[in-house]
């Protein structure tokens, strides 16, 4: 793809967001787009959103679980920003703000010294995080009907949405078996789902140093004081205005969410 194009990819995408109205697939109108060229659409959909106010807290890993995957036939990790008007605690206006929403739980870290790949390990991720927390992402797709193939996605800011984290029960890592932390998700009252943390690449540390490493490689760093999510452990679930919905995961606590 040609400058020209890219720029108009990403306003295009920034548009259906404002607008609230999907748009088709980039990978069936532009043959030749790759992933490269897609992470420089998704840089100017973001160029776009800060020049509006906002301002970078943190980065996520999307498509890490084979449950996700599988559901959206996407089986390769992403990554995409995450802005401060992402951020949400107690109510969350999906109807406001998402076209097609769907809620995964994850765990969150928070970083208190950058990281910056290539190079980065498991335990230099584990050494540089400051607590883990639970987390609900509700990611949306600007695409329609979820069609997505990779180069979608990351256009699409890896299908960034809302997201909301418990920070009261942040917990250190360094006490916890993070492969083996059990996550269970509510809906409306009832148990939707359960995971491990193995479930996002064998280890949510795993993980974080992927997005570092392939962060890295654009010469972009994880940085201190940045929420990073680490990939959902459970399936999608479609949600809509009156949902509530929480996520227990055991060594952290619970993360509760009502939808609006």
């Amino acid at each position: 793809m040609n400058k020209e194009q890219i720029r108009n990819c990403g306003d295009e995408l920034y548009r259906a967001m404002q607008e609230h109205r999907p748009v088709a697939p980039l990978t069936q109108r532009y043959k030749d787009i790759s992933i490269d060229d897609a992470y420089h659409i998704s840089l100017r959909m973001l160029e776009r959103r800060l020049a509006d106010g906002e301002t970078i807290i943190g980065k996520k890993i999307g498509v890490t679980s084979a449950a996700v995957q599988q559901m959206l036939g996407v089986y390769q990790p992403d990554f995409g920003y995450l802005t401060s008007s992402m951020v949400y605690s107690g109510e969350m206006p999906i109807s406001e703000r998402l076209i097609q929403p769907r809620a995964e739980g994850e765990i969150a870290f928070i970083l208190k010294r950058d990281l910056c790949g290539p190079g980065v390990t498991e335990q230099q991720v584990l050494a540089a995080t400051e607590s883990v927390m639970p987390c609900f992402e509700v990611v949306d797709s600007r695409i329609e009907n979820w069609q997505i193939a990779i180069q979608d996605t990351v256009a699409d800011n890896a299908s960034c949405g809302l997201f909301v984290v418990n920070e009261q029960a942040a917990a250190d890592p360094r006490k916890l078996d993070l492969p083996g932390c059990e996550m269970v998700v509510d809906k409306n009252g009832r148990e939707l789902s359960r995971g491990f943390g193995a479930a996002a690449l064998g280890n949510p540390l795993t993980c974080v140093a992927w997005l570092a490493n392939t962060l890295g490689e654009f010469g972009i760093s994880l940085k201190a004081g940045e929420i990073i999510l680490s990939g959902s452990l459970v399936p999608l679930e479609p949600v809509v205005a009156g949902d509530t919905m929480s996520v227990t995961i055991s060594g952290m606590g619970r993360c509760d969410i009502r939808f609006t």
